[in-house]
């Protein structure tokens, strides 16, 4: 039975208007969609509780007992029905907000029933709001065992749809296909494996026998999910590696040597020695490079990304240096002419703000390979850009951009250029793993000689006279500073006049200095004006939000202080962190917070006093959040959304589902062995809505 096909609505407990709140809130549109809605925990209903065992603490809980009567309290909106209830022990009242007749029609009083619910306190009194309610006819159904909770949302509640009415669709789904699921890997790799069937799987997941059946139920699944992803990450990249053949940069020439030996600006750390090898092997194997270069902000990304577009150059190509945001490229666009000095590189800037007489003359020197090295915004994905011969393109920060974007960049060649992707958001190996699985991954883990490590240190709102005592010191040596509000979508309006009333502060604190601010609502032009002031020297403390996140270069500023950061994720705090330590001078990071903060809270904000190593707090991050809620890491249009398997947990599985996936790979590429039909059969499946873009990068 193809479940794929299968619309919910020929469930019994379903119809239309169920199935379209289900589509908007849950994306569940099928049989297949909604057997992969998983619960997310489980409560042990095999216990019946006695109510005068209730007390205030308890979660949810199971009675046994009768309603002796109903009555209504309030009035108009506030109108509520009770009913009271006993187990011959004690009384509690069970209350409904709404759907009151449909409540005393179906459970009338004396009769046999089993609540369930979280009880609360109420003017001394415990009371169970919306409880599950069963006849005792079905106790072998509801009250045996492990009973899953599934996710809900505010309008899906409103239209009751909650986790017993999911479980009871779950229900009456696995009685219509009779509790059998195609099976989804090969006999074969079944019996490697050793683990339980789909169907069993399937029906313990959601109506587990035990809790050994529901932990194999588990690990099949969280598997099924991972092998699924790995597969199809390597098929791609084993498919572009034989079947797209890259531009070969036979030569090391003039450029690149020229540059080495008489323009380095430093010596290079060994990190970036052993990228450039790992580049320079990719450049000459005949195959197209897709590389990752993954480096804590100031670590060295963009010279090692300049001397391999040298490359591109010394073998008669054209480089590309893609940036998400104007001030970035221009930042890109100065670094790059600085490190270049007086050699004869012709190098030259593409933004939404190049002015028309200057794109008349950058974009047929592009397209007749005058232009060596272009540097832009998504300006550069414009049809009239055109290019003699790209052989390198580099992008920046690449989660920024949408794939399909970057699509376009790639078709200006008849042969795919090299592509290079900086990111400075240290991502975690498992995450790396399943987001970037198919590209190869440079790591530079080294800063370059001279720079000093950021001291980071937590302070309470209460001590901001030292803080400020100590911010007129680094200004007063001739430093800058940054000084960055949350600002949350959610509460936007009150974060935006926080913005404002400290803006006004730092300006009557420090009379004797400029203070500036930016923030994500004003225009463009306004914004990058500002922080060009900032760049200049001009202005001496900048007050911002997170718009400087991923930004410019300012070696003079060396203090950061984040307000409320209790408010951001560790990736942020640490990318913000970034912003200072550029220079060679002493840098700091102050975390201003209030007193009141969760452990979680607490915990963060201790780590990052603790360290500055991006990857050990990447790490900590996926603990602490999750790999859905990760910032920076994915890429636009491609999240990662996984139904059970948990990054952050499942690392084992996760390594374990790519080795099996390359082991199968590596004797199949194309997996076209009957035995491995039905995995193909199962990418199609999975994958087939998404447009193949793996091929791109």
């Amino acid at each position: 039975m193809n479940l794929e096909d299968r619309s919910i609505v020929f469930l019994p407990c379903v119809w239309q208007k169920r199935a379209d709140v289900l589509k908007k809130e849950a994306k569940i549109v099928s049989f297949e969609d909604l057997l992969y809605y998983f619960p997310y925990r489980y409560i042990d209903r095999s216990k019946f509780y006695k109510v005068e065992e209730i007390h205030g603490e308890m979660p949810e809980i199971q009675l046994k007992g009768k309603i002796l009567y109903y009555e209504y309290i309030g009035e108009g909106r506030t109108k509520r029905l009770v009913a009271k209830f006993t187990d011959g022990t004690d009384t509690i009242d069970l209350v409904w907000f709404n759907g009151h007749k449909f409540i005393t029609d179906k459970y009338k009083p004396d009769k046999e029933i089993i609540v369930f619910g979280k009880p609360t306190e109420f003017k001394h009194t415990f009371n169970i709001v919306h409880p599950d309610i069963d006849p005792i006819e079905n106790a072998a159904q509801v009250a045996n065992g492990l009973m899953p909770m599934y996710g809900t949302t505010e309008l899906m509640k409103k239209s009751f749809i909650n986790s017993r009415a999911i479980q009871d669709m779950q229900f009456a789904l696995l009685k219509t296909i009779n509790r059998q699921v195609d099976e989804t890997l090969p006999p074969y790799l079944l019996a490697r494996l050793n683990m339980v069937s789909i169907s069993e799987a399937m029906c313990n997941i959601h109506f587990p026998e035990s809790v050994a059946k529901l932990q194999q139920a588990q690990i099949r699944l969280k598997f099924d999910e991972l092998f699924y992803i790995q597969l199809n990450i390597l098929k791609t990249a084993t498919l572009r590696r034989n079947k797209l053949q890259g531009l070969v940069f036979g030569s090391v020439g003039d450029m690149f040597n020229t540059f080495y030996r008489d323009f380095l600006p430093f010596t290079l750390t060994e990190a970036q020695k052993r990228v450039i090898r790992e580049i320079r092997a990719d450049l000459g194997s005949k195959r197209q490079m897709n590389r990752l270069l993954q480096g804590d902000v100031g670590s060295g990304k963009t010279l090692v990304a300049l001397m391999t577009m040298l490359l591109a150059i010394d073998n008669g190509h054209q480089a590309c240096l893609m940036a998400p945001t104007e001030i970035l490229a221009n930042q890109h666009f100065i670094t790059l002419k600085d490190f270049l000095g007086n050699m004869d590189v012709k190098i030259e800037l593409l933004t939404g703000s190049t002015k028309q007489k200057q794109r008349y003359r950058i974009l047929p020197e592009l397209a007749n390979g005058q232009i060596d090295i272009i540097v832009g915004t998504h300006a550069l994905l414009e049809d009239a850009v055109v290019f003699r011969s790209l052989g390198l393109a580099v992008i920046d920060e690449q989660h920024r951009f949408g794939v399909e974007q970057r699509s376009r960049l790639w078709v200006k060649n008849p042969q795919l250029p090299h592509v290079l992707i900086m990111t400075a958001t240290p991502i975690p190996r498992t995450l790396a793993m399943t987001l970037y699985g198919d590209l190869d991954v440079s790591v530079i883990d080294e800063l370059p000689p001279g720079r000093k490590p950021i001291k980071t240190v937590h302070r309470y709102d209460n001590k901001k006279a030292e803080l400020f005592t100590f911010l007129r010191s680094e200004i007063l040596k001739g430093r800058q500073a940054y000084i960055v509000f949350p600002m949350i979508k959610e509460s936007e309006k009150s974060d935006y006049k926080n913005l404002e009333e400290g803006f006004e502060i730092y300006r009557k604190v420090f009379p004797e200095f400029t203070v500036g601010m930016v923030h994500g609502q004003m225009k463009s032009k306004e914004k990058d004006a500002q922080m060009q002031r900032f760049v200049n020297g001009e202005v001496n403390i900048l007050v911002a939000t997170t718009v400087i996140e991923v930004g410019v270069n300012v070696p003079n500023a060396s203090v950061m202080i984040i307000e409320s950061a209790e408010r951001f994720g560790l990736s942020q705090l640490h990318q913000l962190r970034g912003r200072v330590g550029r220079g060679a001078e002493q840098s700091y990071c102050v975390l201003l917070s209030s007193f009141k903060l969760s452990n979680v809270t607490r915990r963060r904000l201790e780590i990052m006093v603790s360290t500055n190593d991006g990857f050990k707090i990447a790490e900590e991050d996926l603990q602490l959040r999750g790999a859905g809620d990760l910032e920076g890491t994915a890429q636009s249009g491609e999240g990662l959304f996984l139904k059970i398997a948990n990054i952050a947990q499942d690392g084992r599985i996760l390594q374990f589902a790519r080795d099996t996936a390359q082991s199968i790979i590596n004797a199949d590429p194309n997996l076209d062995a009957p035995e491995n039909q039905i995995l193909n059969a199962r990418l199609q499946s999975l994958f087939h809505r998404k447009i193949n873009w793996g091929l791109i990068s």
